[in-house]
C-alpha cells in the first residue's frame, strides 16, 4: 500500500474534522468519495488512543498508525524517552551503509542500534537518536511498510528490515546495542510467566545476543516475576522497574558485560545487579543492590507515628522493604505490612505520604470510632471546604489493605465507607501481630 497517497490533504482534513468523534458511530455514516472508510477510522481511533499515550506521534498528521494491537503493546512516549537515559553512546558523523537481509556487516566506526521486535516502532525512534545507525527488524510485513513511512517523515535514519529475529541474528555482525520487546501473549491471548513463553525467546537467544552486541536492552512485561528474570536471564546488568502514577509499566533488563583489569570479560553475576524503581510522574527513584538490602538493618514501630508512608508500586515490585527503612530512618508497622511510619517528616521516600489522624485497633468497636473520628476532621474542615460539607452526611475513603485478615472491599464495608478520597483507610498488621486501622491524609 502506498501511505504517502493514503494520507493526502483530502484524507487528513476529514481526520482532523472527525478527531473527536465516536468512531463507532462514524463508521456507520456516509463517507465522502474517495475516502477509505476502514483506513480513515483506524487512524482516528488510534490518535484518540495515543493522544496521552504518545502525543508527539498523535499530533503529527503525516503519520500512519496500524491496527488496535500494537498501539496497546507500544511503548508510551514517557517509557520511550526513558530508555533512552539506560545509553551512554555519542553519535559521530559516518558514511551510511546499506542493508539487504542477506547480508548484514556493520562497520566498526558507526555506533549500531538493532531493534529485533520493531512493531510500531516507538522505541526503535527514540532510541535510534543516540546512534549513527539503526535497524529495525519485524517479521509484519505491513508493519515494516508503515515503519518505512513513519520514519522517513520523522527523519530517522533507520534500515526496515522484514524478517524474524532469529534469522536476522544469523546474519548480522557486531552492533553496540540490541533492543528487544518479546510477544507477551500466546495466540490464545493467555498471559505469559516465563521467558521461555515469549516471543523471540529471550533466555534461548541470551548468549548470541551477547556475542553480537556490547549491551542487551529487554523490555518485559511488568507482570513478570522478578526471581524468574533472574533465573532465566545471565549477565544482567541492571533491572528497571518502570512506573507511571504509581502504575507498573515495564519492566526493563538491561544484559551486559564487563572488562576486568587484564581485558578479559566477565559477567556481572557475580555481583548482582543494580536495581532502579523509578516513578515517571511521580518524580522518584531508588536505587539498589540485592546486597544492600538484604544487610539493611531495619526496625519496627511500637506504635504508628505522625506520619504514613507507603512505598510506590515500583519501589514493591523491585522487593525493596529493609532498605526504605534504613535509608529514610523509617520504622516498619510489621515484618510483612510494608508500612512504614515516623515523627519526623521525610519529604523524599518513594512513594505516598499521609498524615495520621489516628490509629485504632480493628475490633467490634471500630466502625463507630472511625465514623466519629471521621465526622469531627469533616466538621473541623467544613468551614473552609462547602463542597465537603454538602458531603458530610455520606463518609467516603480511599480504603486500602496490607497484611491484614480482609479485602479492601470488605473492609470498606465492615466499616460503612462510601468511596472517595476525603479520607485514607488502611488496614494492617503491626508489631506483636495486632490488628489496627490507619486513618489518614495525603499530604
Amino acid at each position: 500500500m502506498n501511505y504517502e497517497l493514503c494520507i493526502n490533504d483530502n484524507v487528513k482534513d476529514f481526520i482532523k474534522k472527525h478527531l473527536k468523534d465516536d468512531v463507532h458511530k462514524l463508521a456507520l455514516s456516509k463517507f465522502p468519495e474517495g475516502i477509505d472508510r476502514e483506513f480513515v477510522i483506524r487512524q482516528i481511533h488510534a490518535r484518540q488512543v495515543l493522544d496521552k499515550k504518545l502525543p508527539s506521534w498523535a499530533e503529527n498528521d503525516e503519520l500512519i498508525f496500524p491496527k488496535k494491537l500494537s498501539l496497546e503493546q507500544c511503548s508510551s512516549e514517557l517509557t520511550a524517552k526513558y530508555k533512552t537515559t539506560l545509553l551512554s553512546t555519542k553519535p559521530h558523523e559516518t558514511t551510511r551503509k546499506e542493508f539487504s537481509a542477506d547480508s548484514c556487516n556493520l562497520a566498526d566506526e558507526e555506533r549500531v542500534l538493532v531493534d529485533l521486535t520493531g512493531g510500531m516502532g516507538v522505541d526503535t525512534a527514540f532510541l535510534s537518536d543516540d546512534f549513527d545507525k539503526a535497524y529495525y527488524v519485524e517479521m509484519q510485513e505491513e508493519l515494516c511498510e508503515i515503519a518505512k513511512h513513519n520514519f522517513k517523515v520523522l527523519n530517522k535514519n533507520i534500515e526496515v528490515v522484514n524478517d524474524n529475529a532469529e534469522h536476522f541474528l544469523t546474519l548480522c555482525d557486531k552492533a553496540d546495542c540490541i533492543y528487544l520487546d518479546p510477544a507477551r501473549r500466546d495466540e490464545y491471548g493467555r498471559k505469559m510467566v516465563s521467558l521461555h513463553d515469549c516471543s523471540p525467546d529471550v533466555a534461548e537467544l541470551q548468549d548470541i545476543l551477547l556475542e553480537k552486541a556490547k549491551t542487551v536492552i529487554v523490555k518485559l512485561s511488568p507482570m513478570l516475576d522478578i526471581d524468574i528474570v533472574k533465573k532465566e536471564l545471565r549477565n544482567i546488568k541492571e533491572i528497571h522497574v518502570v512506573a507511571v502514577r504509581n502504575e507498573c509499566k515495564e519492566l526493563v533488563v538491561v544484559l551486559g558485560q564487563q572488562t576486568t583489569d587484564n581485558g578479559q570479560q566477565t559477567s556481572f553475576t557475580a555481583y548482582g545487579p543494580k536495581f532502579m524503581a523509578i516513578d515517571l510522574r511521580e518524580g522518584w527513584n531508588f536505587s539498589f543492590t540485592e546486597d544492600e538490602e538484604q544487610n539493611a538493618e531495619w526496625t519496627l514501630a511500637d506504635t504508628v507515628g505522625k506520619y504514613l508512608y507507603e512505598p510506590g508500586v515500583a519501589c514493591m515490585k523491585a522487593g525493596c522493604f529493609k532498605l526504605l527503612s534504613q535509608k529514610y530512618h523509617l520504622d516498619k508497622l510489621h515484618r510483612n505490612s510494608h508500612l512504614y511510619t515516623s515523627d519526623e517528616l521525610m519529604p523524599d521516600f518513594p512513594g505516598r505520604i499521609f498524615e495520621v489522624i489516628n490509629a485504632v485497633p480493628f475490633d467490634k468497636k471500630t466502625k463507630k470510632e472511625i465514623s466519629s473520628i471521621c465526622q469531627q476532621t469533616t466538621d473541623n474542615r467544613q468551614q473552609t471546604d462547602s463542597k465537603l460539607a454538602a458531603q458530610s452526611s455520606k463518609l467516603k475513603a480511599s480504603v486500602a489493605v496490607r497484611n491484614f485478615p480482609l479485602s479492601a472491599d470488605e473492609l470498606k464495608k465492615n466499616l460503612g465507607l462510601q468511596d472517595g478520597n476525603n479520607f485514607y483507610i488502611f488496614g494492617t498488621t503491626m508489631k506483636g501481630e495486632k490488628k489496627i486501622v490507619v486513618l489518614a491524609k495525603k499530604l
